[in-house]
């Protein structure tokens, strides 16, 4: 039983607007990969003396699956260890090339058995557990890479390392000598000596990020050599005025990215002069980043202003236009011009701008943390007109930082306000809806006790149909739900919409997922939460939906009314009946669901005991809530009572003084009266039917029936016909034990059914 600006030379963002194309359902290889990783015993198993994975004899897995399986398990928030990667050192069945490993635990015998596999490309992204042993294994298996990026908190540099001359005897560092493309961020500490060994051999770069690196000395002089570089990255590197001659000098560069975040590099002395030496000694330049310096100038023309250029010193690519510009956060709001020569802009000076400087700016999470909050504030005080492209930024952004907190935070605020205002194009948008959940849940499962983050996402999940599309992640949401009711402070916003959520969820599922329910701890933590309430005193909402879930999760499921049972249940029912005495809806909550204890029969010789059976028999009388109160408590009684007489082994009170009081309250409803409840089924009201022993617990079954049938006949008379009803209840009119009375309630049950049916028959004739 359920309870119920304007750019002279711009160009629209070269994405498509909208991705809610993308509604097909999930790809048969996804939820191949997505079984997998959720069941790695299915390709490996544990070896007996390392105690790691490694992959089962017989199988044999190309690269596109090991290099696919390594991106599910990371993105799925599951841990990259030893563990895991021990599952690729068989390097004959399985196979790698190109590897990203990010937030994970690997040690230096981990990177070797990545690298053993000749890898073309390896970025490690936030891993603090590499030392300076795992330069001799980029060393022993390095010649085959093209590609290598060393991100943020990955230091396997220690400066006393390099006090030795090991390194200025090799005249090298990494053994990388076919590296093209060469990323490492956030290395503070070296000196510039050690930047000229590192990068001497790699002669043939053709891409060079050192964002956030320094010291490079005053001259740059250690990058001099790399003629082929085509792409140079800067990104808030220190003294980058000084860099500027020798920037000049690799006359093939197409990408120049010198912006900067920190005040203290932000101001060049002379910024015009600056930019037009960089943009006329860079001859091949296509994309230039200068964000958050003063190169852009004030704004006035010096130079020959019939070329309608606001930005001195690109005065000379009026005629041949910039593809991309970076100036978001300028100085003297140069996004903010009118003639800039650039087809592409990254700023914040309208929403175009915001979404090209997400994108421009997707693995910087300083930056992308304010071009976030820009693109929030679009969605909440305006409008936004590319309402796909920025979806897809929000999900790449929240995928790529989940342990960024106020990136989930900034990202899952956006998303309310963008699910909330495209509920139609998403009705149909299987897969997006489907990114868009995952993709909260994984930033409420890492931030779960972030009130702000639990909040928005709990806000969020709200505007989708549950449980419809959400039980793709049932049970992870089950999980988080949880979470927010008992780990998260008591009194909190979050503890009532994660208490809603679940109630919403235990009254839609079927029977298998509240068991479910149930073994994830959904009892244990509604009796808690009614523990708590007692404790203090008070009755809420909040016990109120307790009672209500745990009504709804025993509905027609045996297992969490025996685990009602075992929490102690029943004294919570009686504390709550006395502490709360006058609280109509919660005695209703609570009689509900132990009618759902009482359809068991196994669990109800634990409801025969006296104090109880004698709160049951006083609700009988009770006329708060309508009749729902006295109906429920009937119900509890005549469950019981079907046993027969030796099951009733107590004296007081009597079985026989129970069922009189009983058939007096019964005679006492209003048999038109609208009900509060919601039956999935009625076969334990039929069940009831056919105890001839007892009459009484006919009489409240087929009075149930014939008021189902007679207020609601558009969902009971299909129902009770379909389990088989209407045969029962005519054996009852054909039974020589049953009173008149019960069989005239037995035939106006028929008569109703037979009244609808008719009625539909007529319709149809009409139609």
């Amino acid at each position: 039983m359920l309870q119920p600006t304007r750019c002279h030379h711009s160009t629209k963002i070269p994405i498509e607007t909208c991705c809610f194309c993308s509604s097909g359902p999930t790809k048969l290889l996804d939820l191949c990969f997505k079984f997998i990783n959720n069941n790695l015993d299915s390709i490996s198993q544990y070896c007996g003396y390392s105690g790691y994975l490694k992959l089962k004899d017989g199988i044999c897995l190309p690269v596109e699956i090991c290099e696919k399986l390594l991106a599910v398990h990371s993105h799925s928030l599951c841990n990259i260890d030893s563990n895991f990667i021990n599952i690729f050192k068989d390097t004959k069945n399985t196979r790698l090339k190109r590897v990203c490993i990010k937030n994970s635990n690997i040690f230096d015998h981990d990177l070797e058995v990545l690298l053993s596999h000749h890898l073309l490309e390896l970025e490690l992204i936030q891993n603090n557990k590499l030392t300076h042993n795992a330069i001799k294994h980029f060393n022993n298996y390095g010649s085959s890479l093209i590609s290598l990026s060393i991100g943020e908190d990955v230091n396997f540099f220690p400066f006393t390392l390099f006090e030795s001359m090991e390194y200025w005897q090799r005249s090298y560092i990494l053994n990388t000598p076919n590296l093209r493309r060469f990323t490492l961020k956030s290395c503070r500490s070296m000196t510039s000596d050690f930047f000229k060994v590192l990068l001497q051999p790699m002669i043939n770069l053709t891409h060079l990020d050192l964002s956030n690196c320094g010291t490079f000395g005053s001259n740059f002089s250690c990058a001099e050599h790399l003629v082929n570089l085509r792409s140079l990255i800067l990104f808030n590197v220190s003294r980058i005025h000084s860099m500027v001659p020798a920037i000049c000098r690799l006359e093939n560069l197409t990408h120049l990215d010198i912006s900067q975040t920190k005040e203290e590099n932000q101001k060049f002395p002379e910024p015009t002069a600056t930019m037009t030496c960089l943009v006329n000694s860079l001859s091949h330049l296509v994309s230039l980043d200068i964000s958050g310096t003063n190169l852009a100038g004030t704004g006035v023309a010096e130079t020959d202003k019939a070329l309608k250029c606001d930005i001195p010193g690109l005065i000379s690519r009026v005629n041949n236009p910039l593809n991309f510009l970076g100036l978001y956060e300028t100085l003297h709001d140069a996004c903010l011009r009118h003639d800039i020569p650039a087809k592409l802009i990254a700023g914040n000076g309208n929403e175009e701008q915001v979404l090209i400087s997400a994108m421009a700016y997707m693995d910087r999470t300083e930056v992308l943390q304010k071009v976030l909050n820009e693109l929030f504030h679009l969605f909440r005080f305006g409008s936004c007109q590319f309402v796909g492209q920025a979806l897809n930024v929000l999900l790449e952004a929240m995928t790529k930082h989940q342990h960024e907190r106020q990136i989930q935070i900034t990202g899952s605020a956006t998303l309310f306000y963008i699910v909330k205002g495209t509920d139609r194009e998403l009705h149909d948008a299987i897969h997006v809806k489907r990114q868009i959940i995952s993709t909260l849940l994984n930033g409420m499962s890492v931030h779960r006790n972030d009130d702000t983050m639990m909040r928005n996402g709990c806000l969020t999940l709200c505007q989708f149909k549950i449980p419809v599309d959400v039980l793709f992640e049932y049970e992870r949401l089950v999980d988080v739900l949880l979470y927010s009711v008992h780990g998260i402070g008591s009194e909190s916003f979050v503890q009532r919409i994660g208490i809603y959520l679940l109630n919403s969820l235990a009254c839609q599922v079927d029977g298998q997922q509240k068991v479910r329910l149930g073994e994830l701890g959904a009892i244990n933590k509604m009796i808690w939460l009614i523990s708590e309430r007692l404790e203090h005193g008070y009755c809420d909402d909040v016990l109120e939906v307790a009672w209500s879930t745990m009504w709804n999760v025993t509905d027609e499921t045996p297992s969490n009314c025996r685990k009602f049972l075992e929490n102690s249940g029943m004294e919570y029912f009686l504390s709550c009946l006395r502490s709360f005495p006058d609280k109509d809806d919660l005695l209703r909550n609570m009689m509900g669901l132990l009618g759902n204890v009482a359809e068991v029969k196994e669990l109800r010789r634990y409801l025969i005991i006296p104090k109880y059976l004698s709160v049951f028999s006083d609700l009988l009388e009770s006329n708060r809530d309508g009749i729902e109160v006295s109906y429920n408590a009937a119900g509890v009684i005549s469950h019981i009572a079907s046993d027969g007489p030796d099951a009733w082994n107590v004296e007081e009170p009597s079985r026989q003084s129970v069922l009189n009081r009983m058939t007096k309250a019964i005679e006492s409803w209003n048999l038109n009266a609208t009900r509060n409840i919601n039956y999935r089924s009625v076969e334990p009201i039929l069940h009831l039917v056919k105890v001839y022993h007892t009459p009484e617990c006919q009489r409240w079954a087929v009075w149930a029936v014939a008021n189902l049938t007679r207020v609601y006949p558009d969902k009971y008379c299909n129902l009770l016909e379909r389990e088989g009803g209407l045969e029962l209840l005519q054996e009852v009119l054909n039974h020589p034990d049953p009173p008149a009375d019960i069989k005239q309630l037995a035939a106006l049950v028929i008569e109703n059914c037979w009244k609808y049916k008719n009625h539909e028959w007529r319709q149809e004739l009409d139609g």
